[in-house]
């Protein structure tokens, strides 16, 4: 920064702090007569209004003399005096001279010490210049003041009038003009004598109690800033204590108008925003439906017959192993001993080939402890186990111009990989004649020298006889499907919405009811159908169901500052986005960052900048950051049976036993920048992917962004660069055929034909569909841009890598060439998007979004979930999808056992009443 900057610097600051200060100085001098009364002690009291009045002659006169008051400020529009002999215009020359004179001594002292002559530039009449322009910023705050002040004043006089129109409350503690008066001395304000019998339907009394202490050391204060100097503090009607200031109501309620708030203050909703509020959590009720013993017990017989046929698999395997390690030993296998392992619930055991989760029986190690899953043990048997050699592809920034279209790289320095894998080792596992299996080599983490041995985790028989009960159990029970058999995947209907074009499909309506309707069972019974079918559900207006609790950026960045300690709280100034035209990590301030989200950011070149924060905030402890939020999205969750993280009956992940490590699903927070037009270039998407589990994403927050005509016109010129680098660069990899060029060539598809109340494009495939997907991506890989804008020059695994992003033209030619399509539609704020398991999918955001997910494991998807575990644990050492994070196959065996044990439960419960 050189001096020119550090001036220009040191002049805003100065200035801001002199508006600061006549500001405050402004608002100090108007308090002091309209909003303040005096009491018989001489001290001044604030003012709270509300719409209570007591019918007493008296009490309308003296509401007419004071109203009339008022009008008459308001009519001065400047200052309000009782003595009677001043004159407002002498009152404002004398005043005025006196300033003018002191202004001018104390100029002409500093003029004479040369303290506005140090500088070479600096002259008199540049000093009286930057005076000037200072009281032109003075006059214009003064300006603003007094716009701000008439309002209130104008609210002030609508509150009174309208105050004979509100319901009649005849409480002793009112005052006689329906005004409470408060001194600041006193112990106790009449608002303070009300009873706690007014909090209702049970909400916690922590905030109220700490508000009411604060508001009988100092007066009346509001509820949201706790401050009580403030010109007008509305009061809510119906619980009679809580106030507001209007500063507050405009800023965090801007959806409530001042008769809103009278009528019923936020915390009466149950959505104030407040700091004290937002951290505590147990305000509202979260289910939506209280399920009657009779559905319980379907509900969990429905979850023990989908889930046996996995855990029968995974008793037969561990047989399997059982007989192996019988014939090494030259015993029968029931006389085969397997040593118990020393294992903690709180510890996750990994193979330390595969990375994949062991739940009981594993190989070990006597010597080094290396571990082997029997999944591992089966391929060494079979010759097929994969080294899984590391990942070596590197993305080389070439720069600001290269990522903008305006410069093009020499061929194959845009990536790099040292042939492309790193170099396979020629070690080998040793495999004995009988089955038995050596330590991996030294190069693979063993030591090579000791055979593994079978050891358990689980009590010995422990797998064998919950699959013998949990048999003898569905055997005792006549279970009958509840099915409805609909056919609304191929109509057009108000419960269903149009997303593919498929020819001889029955699937191209998706299933789409209203929020209000999933709290009914048949509601549960028709999403069940189609989830069993692996398609996706959109539920509308399901924040409908919530008390309303705002979802602003801003809102949460304030909740999130304020439940940390002072170190963590100045760490979250600044926040980690990611550039979506560089696909990087970018610290930025995080003011700036939600002022982008709601006004939008562009590059020098006027490049849109799509910045977004992935799992945020940055912690797996959401409930404990923002536990307000939580309560709120958990109440907002269609189908609680399912997608409910704490309760959900019908959600695998939830029957994991207390002091186990349980897996990360969420919620999470997605916040990030979008506009209309696809870009093809840093557009604000989520690439596509597959999740491992189940997932539910509502969108609880929008900003519209509109570029300008400049934006406009540049991006139209920078995408033509592009197109041209994208030829270059194809070109000079591989030969590019006429027909190729002219695909190049032709123009672009428009990509904005959206419903304009549309906020995010969603693209989901079909599982049947992935084997083609990958096909084509494999085909076309070359095609997309990843890190720096680079090309694609290899794909792992075409989906798990997360490098593609199909835009309109790719969706176009993957339908030619291979017949697919995915289902494609917008979710609208309020939107809840349901995802099945193993159904790739990408966004694209249409505008500024704020989104918050939850994965959940249905039981209808188990066997997706395994498929992915087992592709996942095919990817190299080094790859950021392979780490077995759900362990779905521990969730399976303890989810029964739960299932079972509720279900004794009940049997237990009913007994009596059969009696």
């Amino acid at each position: 920064m050189d001096s020119g900057d550090k001036l220009e610097h040191y002049s805003v600051m100065n200035c801001c702090q002199l508006s600061y200060q006549y500001s405050w100085t402004t608002r100090k001098k108007r308090s002091l007569k309209p909003f303040k009364s005096k009491g018989e002690d001489g001290e001044t009291r604030a003012k709270v209004f509300n719409r209570k009045r007591k019918s007493d002659d008296s009490v309308v006169k003296r509401n007419a003399k004071r109203r009339r008051k008022i009008c008459k400020v308001e009519e001065i529009g400047d200052e309000y005096y009782e003595d009677d002999d001043c004159i407002l215009s002498d009152w404002v020359r004398r005043n005025t001279a006196k300033r003018r004179d002191k202004r001018k001594e104390e100029v002409m002292v500093k003029i004479e010490s040369g303290e506005y002559l140090e500088g070479d530039d600096c002259t008199v009449g540049n000093w009286f210049s930057d005076v000037s322009s200072k009281r032109k910023d003075k006059r214009q705050v003064e300006l603003e003041e007094d716009e701000e002040w008439e309002e209130e004043l104008r609210l002030c006089c609508k509150i009174k009038a309208t105050s004979s129109r509100s319901r009649t409350r005849n409480l002793s503690s009112n005052s006689p003009e329906n005004v409470t008066d408060v001194s600041p001395s006193r112990s106790r304000s009449p608002a303070s004598d009300v009873s706690d019998s007014i909090l209702k339907n049970g909400i916690s009394n922590d905030c109220t109690t700490s508000r009411k202490q604060e508001s009988k050391e100092g007066g009346p204060i509001c509820h949201q800033c706790l401050k009580g100097e403030r010109i007008t503090l509305l009061i809510c009607s119906e619980c009679e204590e809580t106030m507001y200031c209007l500063k507050c109501i405009r800023k965090w309620y801007p959806h409530l108008s001042e008769d809103d708030v009278v009528e019923k203050c936020p915390f009466c909703r149950q959505n104030c925003n407040c700091s004290k509020c937002l951290h505590l959590n147990g305000l509202i009720e979260t289910s939506k439906r209280e399920l009657a013993n009779s559905e319980r017990r379907h509900h969990l017989q429905y979850l023990i017959t989908l889930m046996l046929p996995i855990l029968n698999k995974l008793s037969k395997f561990q047989k399997q192993e059982i007989e192996f390690e019988a014939k090494v030993q030259g015993l029968l296998p029931s006389e085969v001993v397997i040593t118990e392992t020393i294992s903690y619930t709180d510890e996750r055991v990994y193979c330390d080939h595969c990375a994949t989760s062991i739940e009981d029986l594993h190989r070990s190690c006597p010597k080094c402890s290396y571990e082997l899953c029997l999944k591992c043990c089966q391929e060494i048997r079979e010759g097929s186990l994969s080294e899984r050699p590391e990942m070596k592809l590197h993305y080389v920034d070439r720069g600001y111009q290269y990522m903008h279209g305006l410069d093009t790289a020499e061929p194959g320095s845009s990536s790099t990989s040292e042939d492309e894998e790193a170099n396979p080792s020629n070690a080998k596992w040793s495999l004995g004649d009988n089955g038995s299996i050596t330590c991996a080599p030294e190069n693979l983490g063993g030591c090579g020298d000791c055979v593994l041995e079978l050891k358990r985790i689980l009590p010995l028989t422990w797998m064998s006889d919950l699959e013998h009960k949990a048999e003898s159990f569905l055997s005792s029970y006549n279970i009958s499907p509840r099915m409805l058999n609909c056919r609304c995947s191929s109509l057009e209907t108000e419960m269903t919405r149009k997303a593919a074009s498929r020819t001889k499909s029955s699937d191209n309506y998706l299933f789409c009811p209203e929020s209000l309707g999933v709290l009914k069972e048949e509601g549960l019974l028709h999403f069940q159908e189609h989830w069993a079918k692996g398609e996706p559900v959109i539920v509308r207006n399901a924040l409908d169901n919530t008390p309303g609790l705002s979802w602003e950026p801003m809102v949460m960045w304030r909740a999130l500052c304020e439940n940390v300690n002072s170190t963590a709280s100045s760490q979250m100034s600044q926040v980690k986005a990611i550039d979506c035209l560089a696909n990087c990590e970018v610290e930025i301030n995080t003011r700036h960052f939600f002022e982008g989200y709601s006004k939008g950011r562009t590059y020098e070149n006027f490049w849109p900048e799509m910045l977004k924060l992935k799992d945020w905030p940055p912690s797996d402890k959401f409930e404990d950051l923002l536990p307000r939020h939580c309560d709120e999205f958990i109440s907002a969750l269609p189908f609680q049976e399912y997608s409910d993280p704490r309760t959900g009956i019908l959600n695998i992940a939830t029957k994991l036993p207390e002091g186990f490590i349980k897996p990360d699903l969420g919620p999470k927070t997605y916040i990030a920048y979008g506009i209309p037009d696809e870009l093809g270039r840093g557009d604000s998407v989520t690439k596509l992917h597959c999740d491992m589990s189940d997932a539910v994403n509502i969108l609880t927050h929008t900003a519209e962004v509109t570029l300008s005509q400049e934006q406009i016109s540049a991006v139209k010129a920078l995408k033509q660069k592009h197109r041209q680098q994208n030829m270059f660069d194809k070109q000079s990899t591989e030969f590019c055929s006429e027909e190729e060029e002219e695909e190049l060539n032709m123009p672009e598809i428009s990509s904005n034909e959206y419903d304009e109340t549309g906020s995010a494009l969603w693209d989901i495939f079909r599982r049947e569909d992935v084997p083609k997907l990958e096909e084509y991506l494999r085909r076309h890989c070359k095609e997309f841009r990843h890190t720096y804008c680079c090309p694609v020059t290899k794909v792992y695994h075409p989906i798990h890598d997360q490098t593609c992003y199909l835009t309109l033209e790719h969706k176009r030619k993957l339908k030619a060439e291979f017949g697919i399509e995915p289902w494609t539609f917008v979710q609208k704020l309020g939107e809840a998007v349901f995802i099945p398991a193993g159904c790739p999918h990408q966004v694209r955001n249409l505008k500024s979004c704020t989104k918050v997910a939850v994965d959940f494991v249905s039981p209808e998807n188990i066997h997706e979930c395994l498929r992915l575990t087992e592709e996942f644990r095919q990817l190299p050492k080094n790859h950021k999808a392979r780490e077995d994070k759900l362990e779905i196959k521990k969730m399976v065996i303890y989810a029964i056992e739960q299932a079972l044990k509720e279900l004794e439960t009940l049997s237990e419960e009913s007994q009596p009443m059969l009696q």
